[in-house]
């Protein structure tokens, strides 16, 4: 619970009532990887780049530079000539070490503003054109080789020249390989260029591009691009086509801001402790605790050890050295450790920053607690290497609890449930009409003619004139991705229903394989029926759900989406796991998607923003009038209070949903605490024990008979009667009034017959003057477009292939 304390506006300097920014530690993985894999050099001798002028000139005036027009390849010729003739001025023995002895290779800012200024003073070509043109010539030729950061920073797009001249039989080979759909799109131009580039750079074919190649180029991307990212869809194809070796990077992506799996030292040192005996004691402790965590609960360790507790103890009181604190320190820690400083950006670029209420504090304290006590612990075992620093521990075990604000969570967590589950249903449905919008506006868009102007969602739209994308600006000039906002739309969906019919974490949900969908054989009937593995993940225990046919239908919609079409495989995917900081390995995993050309995992903010839209959409509000989010674990919580609610025995709904106590699981539950739950079972124990045993008999072959009768006698010609067994018709068989009638999509043309009939039979009593059946008859036609109703707004049935996988045989 945050409570706001007081308001701060703008940056003031650190003091020791401020505690510095975190230095960030990512990168980790991205320098490894420059060390395992450096990038090849350019080279000032070779072949092409030390033949004369007249060998140079033909070179470029023959295959494939001859395809080119007359116009094109006088251009090239004329502009190569040139700069032979500017570069003979100055020293080297090839034309690689003239050019870099040249201003030129300085910056291609510079070149392209006054590099056809300097030719000119050599040999009167002035045109800036047919510079640039010879420059792509001698580079296309191999004749001279420019930097990456030369390149990544030269605007021309005509590089991809070098397909042709450098390496063709390379560039065919991806293209076959590449989807021809995908080959035609922007992504895939970039990372065509990307190739060009790198091989401008370095020379060779396709096959000679290395990792370090790779990483020098996306590192000069990321250097001049405003967003700090690169495309990556370049050395995704490299990969696949077999040229990196197989210890390579998955992918080049997420190496510049993920950390790895550091080390005790480096988790100690990240925050900065000064104090030397006490950073050596810090890292032991970690190293001894570090077999029996996981990596998230070591990292978390750390930090409330270091950042949390003993730096700040240093920042307010220098040289402090000693875990034996005085009674001032270490209440002035405590006080210091209920609040902290949020920060959020304005609008306008400023800094709030605003003291709030520590949410964690009898965690940290327990931490603090637990590190003492682990210490004098370990003294009488290990004296000499322990003993010097056991000290009297400082926080006492009443302030490691925290009732109060544990049932404050609960309460408002409870509320939070109770809120959403009655609108549960209507966000889902919002989600499928929210899919079927964008997909309808999609359709419309790849409709219309390139650069013409469509209508979609009744709005008005332009269509850029690039064929190969999904895009458009609206009325006011804003750019919209069709697909993208096609491809949001489909995943909230799937999300929404895969977590309300399994009740998964959303760590779980994104690491759902195709293969977890195994077949499991009923051993009293022999049906087959499927079933979902949810992989390890918070508390490393493997369970096995029940796929409803609900849950079917996405899961089928899923894979259809994911599948190669070209294969009909689900490609193999490595995704980075956040919580232990490593890559697991590939696996077909459900939910991925196309990011720019490359497989990737999605991320739990992809979720969040997805089910962001949805609310958009709806525009779903609580009592208040403050938007209705929901959150992925909103849906876990009322999966669980809707099982237990509807008779779902506790201990049954803990095993389903992964809880090592049962305790946790009531605590998700809204609905009823604890101490009901326990109280009413023992009530139906002792009235059990109470009750006349004829009540408990077995019941006999007629009655037997009956029962099953009941539900044979439920079929109707438009649907099911779902009464229960023993009670009468209240509508006297009137069965098109009755809210118990189940429609049978099947039947509708039969419902809406009677609804037709019903309206021809309202007119004639309204012309008969039969006014005592108009009353009847109305309230019949009202049900008969209910029943309609219920027909059109649920969701398609029918069998669906999964497409199960099945083991493979051993070679």
């Amino acid at each position: 619970m945050k409570a706001r304390i007081r308001h701060l506006t703008g940056t003031t300097p650190a003091g020791p009532g401020e505690r510095p920014r975190v230095p960030r530690a990512a990168g980790g993985p991205l320098e490894q990887a420059r060390a395992r894999f450096p990038a090849r050099e350019a080279g000032t001798q070779w072949p092409m780049t030390c033949r004369p002028v007249d060998e140079v000139l033909a070179a470029v005036q023959g295959p494939p530079f001859d395809t080119a027009d007359r116009t094109t390849l006088w251009y090239r010729v004329a502009g190569a000539r040139a700069i032979l003739l500017w570069l003979s001025g100055f020293p080297g023995t090839s034309w690689q070490e003239r050019w870099e002895a040249s201003p030129a290779a300085a910056c291609p800012r510079t070149w392209g503003k006054e590099g056809h200024i300097w030719v000119a003073s050599a040999t009167g070509v002035t045109r800036r054109g047919t510079v640039q043109s010879g420059l792509l010539a001698l580079a296309s030729a191999d004749v001279v080789r420019l930097p990456l950061q030369w390149l990544v920073g030269h605007r021309s797009s005509h590089l991809r020249v070098v397909e042709a001249a450098r390496d063709p039989v390379g560039f065919a080979q991806l293209k076959a390989h590449v989807d021809p759909d995908r080959w035609a799109t922007v992504g895939a131009g970039s990372a065509r260029l990307a190739l060009a580039r790198i091989i401008l750079a370095k020379g060779g074919r396709l096959a000679d591009i290395t990792v370090g190649d790779a990483l020098e180029y996306a590192t000069a991307v990321r250097a001049r691009s405003s967003r700090g990212s690169a495309n990556t869809l370049f050395y995704s194809w490299l990969r696949e086509l077999g040229h990196l070796p197989s210890d390579a990077p998955v992918t080049l992506r997420f190496l510049g801001r993920v950390t790895g799996q550091l080390t005790c030292e480096q988790l100690v040192d990240r925050h900065g402790v000064e104090n030397a005996p006490i950073r050596a004691l810090l890292i032991d402790y970690l190293e001894e605790r570090r077999h029996r965590l996981d990596y998230s609960s070591l990292d978390n360790l750390a930090r409330a050890l270091t950042r949390n507790f003993w730096s700040d103890l240093e920042r307010h009181h220098p040289g402090i050295d000693s875990l034996d604190l005085p009674p001032a320190v270490i209440s002035g820690w405590k006080e210091r450790l209920r609040t902290r400083i949020q920060r959020r950006r304005r609008p306008d670029g400023t800094v709030e920053e605003t003291v709030v209420e520590r949410a964690d504090v009898a965690l940290q304290m327990m931490t603090v607690r637990a590190f003492y006590l682990d210490i004098a612990r370990w003294a009488v075992e290990e004296p000499a290497r322990w003993g010097p620093w056991a000290a009297p521990c400082p926080i006492k075990e009443a302030e490691t609890l925290d009732r109060k604000r544990t049932k404050r969570v609960k309460a408002r967590m409870d509320q939070r449930t109770r809120e959403r589950l009655p609108a549960l249903e209507t966000f889902a449905r919002a989600a499928a009409d929210h899919h079927r919008h964008r997909l309808a506006c999609l359709q419309d868009l790849l409709a219309a003619p390139p650069g013409s102007t469509f209508t979609a969602g009744g709005a008005v739209f332009t269509r850029t004139k690039n064929a190969a994308t999904a895009s458009a600006r609206d009325a006011c000039g804003k750019f919209i991705y069709f697909d993208v906002a096609e491809r949001r739309a489909f995943w909230a969906w799937a999300a929404v229903e895969f977590l309300r019919h399994t009740g998964a974490r959303i760590e779980e949900m994104l690491e759902t394989s195709h293969p977890a969908l195994v077949q499991y054989r009923l051993p009293t009937t022999g049906e087959i029926v499927p079933l979902l593995q949810i992989a390890p993940s918070k508390t490393d225990q493997e369970r096995v759900l029940l796929v409803s046919p609900e849950l079917a239908d996405v899961l089928s919609a899923v894979i259809r989406r994911v599948r190669d079409p070209r294969t009909g495989a689900v490609p193999l995917l490595a995704a980075y796991d956040y919580e232990e900081r490593t890559w697991n390995p590939p696996a077909p995993l459900l939910f991925q998607w196309d990011r720019g050309g490359e497989r990737s995992r999605m991320s739990g903010e992809f979720i969040r923003n997805a089910l962001g839209d949805v609310l958009a959409y709806i525009g779903l509000t609580d009592t208040t009038g403050k938007p209705l989010d929901f959150a992925p674990h909103d849906f876990r919580r009322m999966f669980i209070t809707d099982a237990i609610r509807s008779g779902l025995p506790p201990h049954i709904a803990q095993v389903i949903v992964g809880h090592n106590n049962i305790n946790t699981t009531m605590g998700y539950n809204a609905i009823y605490p604890t101490e009901t739950i326990e109280a009413h079972r023992a009530f139906l124990t002792r009235r059990r024990a109470l009750r006349p045993a004829e009540e408990y008999r077995t019941p006999t072959d007629t009655e037997w008979e009956d029962f099953l009768g009941h539900f044979e006698r439920r079929k109707l010609s438009v649907g099911t009667c779902a009464r229960a067994y023993g009670t009468a018709c209240v509508h006297e068989h009137a069965c098109v009034r009755c809210s118990l009638l189940r429609p049978d999509p099947a039947q509708r043309g039969r419902l809406v017959e009677i609804r037709d009939n019903l309206v021809d039979r309202i007119a004639e009593a309204e012309t008969e003057g039969w006014l005592g059946e108009i009353e009847g008859l109305r309230v019949s036609l009202a049900g008969a477009e209910s029943k309609i109703s219920q027909i059109d707004t649920a969701s398609p049935g029918g069998l669906v292939n999964l497409g199960l996988p099945t083991r493979r045989k051993e070679r």
